[in-house]
């Protein structure tokens, strides 16, 4: 815990402070609308105008907060730590802050999580406390309109302090009513003790709609609506009776009147002192209907997606919290809009707003009275069916949801269809708080745009337990990338006419430190995925480069080293500017490396052919690999800046017994030499199946009939090639 820093002016600041004669058993009632406000306006469980002491913190004004029960020293305040800064200080999550992670607000009963104060200045600006707003649950969205908000409260928590310090000022140093105070924008009034005007300035003259001549000698009555004088007449009498105003709660909910006989929502705050041996009475009066309003006007901005009028997803993560904390019975339904990209992309974006638009009127159609539609994203929305818990139910509306949105939309004579999925999660059933019932259906509905759009999927807890299974496996990566525990097995590639040794696949190993060594399968979907992708495969094409150069100067001056590429790969950096700088790192020649790549991904990225054809033109070989299990067409071969075509494994593992399978083979010999194309053979096992794939004109092959993928040392020992293996510093 980081205590806040001394001040250079402390001398001069507690001094200031003691002029206001505050302390923890002197409140200051007239700043409790101003708390009330900043808790109602940003939807805080608590606010406070916090004073810092010489050691201790103490509040002129709070609400929602009991400061006898927590610790109040000055070395734990978040308030001590404001007034040390000019703008206002916010703090998202406490638990993830240096300075507070350990603070006892943080750790105990109080559970401080977010907090967000602005300092309070004496006139000669010396920083006396801050006005402060807390909850026990971290915001990360509290905006710069946000941090305006407070500091216009904070400047009326300043005013009022400020008439605090003249009331508590000597006799000789009151001001009279005079040209100042009469000027002033603040609208104040002078009252005796029979609630009769003695003086009121310009301003609460305008307030109430009178020249300010007409106001001395009236009463008091005429602020307000009938039916709260009686309220404005009591706080007078209990002040006059204390010859106070100190401890006195200060009415709200007041409707103050204008001579016009119209209304608004009406502050006020009084001061009492003695003087000339009576008491002065000063009250200061607000017209809070445009604060009202634009408090209201803030909630509703901050609650509401702008563009179609439905719940945002603040609101509506709110709005899961308070289903189960009442009922603790609710489902919830993810939807994702599929291809609408498209719809922007050819149509513009007037077109996607409407169809968005179209597509939250048609699911409030959808649901019943209390459920609650939101658009919780660009175009995912979201349903929440309080107090169902029949996971049948609950799929049946997400159902109905799909169906409402496949029916076509017409915007300006244009009809445009999408399709949409769900995912769908029950509580209890499937989740006990807010934020695993929201993961589990945004969860369910990732999974289902994999593998089946267009549908309604209910969560099964086999998804959480993959996505534990991905996130550890996501862990061990990056330690596995730091700790350098990846490694490279080569797989032998034999001219299949005389057996000769041509080259090697690179293939990638995980020597993990508790489960060995493990395959491929293990972690390569997690890591082609994963934000890894990009920094492996750059590390693959640089130790497969080194080595290709190595064993290069030692004996095989032929040798050719396969590398296979994620994906990811040609959306990050300038993957054929990468290859270049690899071989020129390691002196190795254009045509000792052949990248083998997947024909999805060729297919899959438009990028990638223009990157594959500097890499040809470079001299770099190209390697259509699995060649026959995916997407592309045998005619897109033409485009495609091929070198060599890799027959999959499947095809030659059943070649012997299915003609079908010997005839894709035929065909892909006879494709790639009508293209002028090498081929090579995968999972080569049998001499039989060597003999065949020789006689149908196959170039190359690899397999466990030559060898399995084999460490560096073992390929050097096998091959005997000198050096064995590169040496690594």
């Amino acid at each position: 815990m980081k205590c806040p820093p001394a001040l250079a002016t402390e001398t001069e600041r507690l001094k200031a402070l003691s002029e206001y004669r505050l302390g923890r058993d002197r409140p200051l009632p007239s700043l409790d609308p101003v708390v009330q406000i900043a808790a109602r306006m940003f939807g805080m469980p608590v606010a406070a105008v916090n004073m810092i002491g010489t050691d201790h913190v103490f509040f002129a004004a709070s609400t929602g907060f009991d400061g006898t029960t927590v610790d109040m020293s000055r070395d734990v305040s978040f308030c001590a730590h404001a007034i040390t800064q000019d703008e206002v200080m916010v703090v998202p999550d406490a638990t993830l802050d240096e300075r507070f992670h350990d603070n006892p607000l943080v750790t105990g009963s109080a559970g401080l999580r977010f907090y967000a104060g602005v300092p309070l200045r004496s006139p000669e600006g010396y920083p006396l406390g801050a006005l402060c707003i807390i909850d026990a649950v971290p915001h990360d969205d509290f905006s710069p309109d946000d941090r305006e908000r407070l500091r216009e409260l904070a400047k009326m928590a300043a005013d009022r302090l400020e008439l605090r310090r003249l009331e508590m000022s000597t006799e000789e140093a009151k001001p009279s009513f005079g040209k100042a105070v009469r000027n002033s924008p603040t609208a104040e009034v002078r009252l005796d003790e029979g609630g009769v005007i003695v003086d009121w300035n310009v301003s609460a003259a305008a307030l109430f709609g009178y020249e300010r001549e007409e106001g001395v000698g009236r009463s008091i009555d005429i602020f307000a609506a009938e039916r709260d004088r009686a309220a404005l007449r009591d706080l007078l009498t209990r002040a006059v009776a204390a010859r106070s105003a100190d401890g006195l709660s200060m009415p709200s909910g007041l409707h103050g009147i204008r001579s016009d006989g119209t209304e608004f929502l009406l502050g006020v705050s009084l001061f009492c002192w003695g003087e000339n041996g009576s008491l002065t009475i000063s009250a200061h009066l607000d017209d809070l209907s445009a604060l009202q309003y634009k408090r209201d006007e803030t909630l509703r901005l901050a609650n509401t997606d702008v563009l179609t009028g439905l719940a945002n997803r603040a609101c509506f993560y709110r709005r899961v919290e308070e289903a189960l904390v009442e009922g603790s019975d609710a489902a919830l339904i993810m939807i994702d809009l599929d291809g609408f990209k498209d719809v922007n992309d050819t149509l513009g974006h007037a077109t996607g707003d409407a169809v968005l638009c179209e597509t939250g009127r048609r699911l409030e159609r959808v649901v019943r009275g209390g459920d609650i539609v939101a658009r919780v994203g660009g175009d995912e929305f979201a349903i929440l069916l309080p107090g169902c818990t029949d996971p049948a139910r609950a799929k049946a509306v997400a159902d109905r949801a799909i169906a409402a949105l496949s029916e076509p939309i017409v915007v300006d004579t244009c009809e445009v269809r999408i399709a949409s999925t769900c995912g769908v999660a029950v509580a209890p059933l499937h989740a006990k708080g807010p934020l695993e019932l929201i993961g589990n259906a945004d969860l369910t509905l990732r999974n289902a745009k994999s593998v089946g759009r267009g549908q309604s999927f209910l969560f099964v807890p086999e998804l959480r337990m993959e996505a534990m299974a991905r996130r550890l496996c996501n862990v061990e990566l990056h330690r596995a990338v730091s700790d350098g525990e990846f490694v490279l097995f080569y797989q032998p590639q034999i001219r299949l006419s005389d057996g000769v040794l041509t080259g090697a696949e690179a293939l990638i190993r995980w020597w993990h430190p508790q489960r060995g060594l493990l395959s491929p399968a293990a972690f390569l979907p997690a890591l082609e995925h994963g934000p890894l992708a990009a920094t492996v495969g750059l590390w693959v094409l640089d130790e497969a480069c080194a080595q290709a150069a190595h064993w290069r100067r030692h004996g095989v001056k032929d040798f050719r080293m396969g590398v296979n590429l994620f994906g990811v790969q040609f959306r990050v950096g300038d993957i054929a500017s990468e290859v270049v700088a690899a071989l020129e790192r390691h002196g190795l020649s254009p045509d000792a490396l052949e990248l083998e790549v997947t024909e999805n991904i060729v297919v899959d990225d438009e990028r990638v052919p223009a990157s594959l054809h500097r890499l040809r033109e470079h001299g770099v070989g190209i390697a259509f690999d699995d060649f026959g299990t995916g997407y592309a067409s045998l005619s897109q071969l033409k485009s495609y800046p091929l070198s060599r075509i890799k027959i999959d494994r499947a095809f030659v593992q059943g070649m012997l017994e299915s003609e079908r399978d010997l005839a894709v083979i035929r065909a892909i010999v006879d494709l790639a030499r009508s293209f002028g194309l090498d081929t090579i053979a995968e999972g080569i096992e049998t001499a039989n199946q060597l003999d065949s794939l020789r006689q149908l004109g196959c170039h190359e092959g690899q397999g466990y009939l030559f060898s399995k993928p084999v460490p560096t040392k073992h390929f050097g020992e096998l091959y005997g090639i000198g050096g064995v293996g590169r040496m690594v510093a």
